[in-house]
């Protein structure tokens, strides 16, 4: 028998554009009238629920993803010149490097008479 790894996606967090609130699934949310347990997705919520701080309701929420890593970063990571898939070092390299050369043409002009 195999056993099948399932990788846990994390759940994305949603704000309130009216106020700023912030709702975090693996927190849950005792503020307001409704509790909610900790682990409850957005799309699980109560149809009652509201913005513990405001009040407003939830379609006044927005989707900023999750608290892991940045929204979207990992389907980004194929577009633009190859330069996403290198670490910090190289990308450092690479503009320091770059900013270098510039300025050796630069003084390479004074040798021109």
């Amino acid at each position: 028998m195999s056993e099948q790894a399932t990788e846990v996606q994390p759940l994305d967090q949603y704000e309130c554009r009216a106020c700023g609130y912030v709702y975090e699934p693996n927190k849950g949310s005792s503020m307001g009238k409704v509790a909610v347990p900790a682990g409850t997705p957005f799309e699980e919520l109560p149809g009652g629920w509201r913005c513990p701080v405001c009040g407003a309701p939830r379609s006044q929420f927005a989707n900023i993803g999750s608290k892991e890593g940045p929204s979207g970063f990992k389907e980004n990571l194929n577009y633009g010149l190859g330069v996403n898939t290198l670490s910090s070092q190289q990308k450092n390299l690479l503009i320091f490097g770059g900013l270098a050369l510039g300025f050796l043409f630069f003084m390479s002009l004074y040798a021109l008479k």
